[in-house]
């Protein structure tokens, strides 16, 4: 896609956002079935709830704007993931689940923290383009990112850091 305008970039955004949200949809339930911790494995599965909805808000604006969010891969996703396979693989060769969901959550704020620069560009764009519509949705898109790296900060540093310092600790002492 040629990017001759502002309107291009924002359209390519869009694309770029909804591949990610697509790759993410796929993602999530592995993260999901790997978290050993209940709390954890159920901000896995309301984010993928979110995520579904996430995407289909990209739909809605692109319809709107006459485009079709399909059509890219969005690379940066792509390595995100990758990585958050690679911890996947560590639980496999390793028993210590704590230590393993500090990994993932990680590998997930990574991904959050991705999305919210990614979606406050885009809102950023269909603002000075006078979207305004796709601006509020992007905005609240962008809330729903915050909210997700939020309650993941909130499972690591309430419990799930301790108990994987726990075990490093006990390491340390044999």
């Amino acid at each position: 896609m040629k990017l001759g305008n502002l309107e291009d970039l924002f359209i390519d955004e869009l694309k770029d956002l909804y591949s990610a949200e697509t790759q993410l949809i796929k993602a999530l339930p592995k993260l999901a079935k790997a978290a050993a911790t209940a709390d954890l494995r159920a901000a896995f599965e309301e984010h993928l709830e979110q995520t579904q909805q996430h995407a289909a808000r990209i739909e809605d604006i692109c319809a709107e704007l006459e485009a079709s969010p399909r059509g890219k891969k969005c690379k940066g996703m792509e390595g995100l993931i990758e990585e958050g396979k690679e911890m996947l693989e560590q639980k496999r060769e390793r028993a210590e689940s704590n230590v393993t969901d500090a990994g993932i959550i990680g590998a997930a704020q990574r991904v959050e923290h991705y999305e919210i620069a990614s979606y406050g560009t885009a809102r950023a764009h269909a603002q000075q383009l006078g979207h305004n519509r796709a601006a509020d949705i992007l905005q609240q898109t962008l809330d729903e990112e915050r909210q997700a790296d939020e309650k993941l900060s909130e499972l690591a540093e309430g419990m799930i850091n301790q108990r994987a310092n726990m075990v490093t600790a006990a390491v340390a002492n044999r």
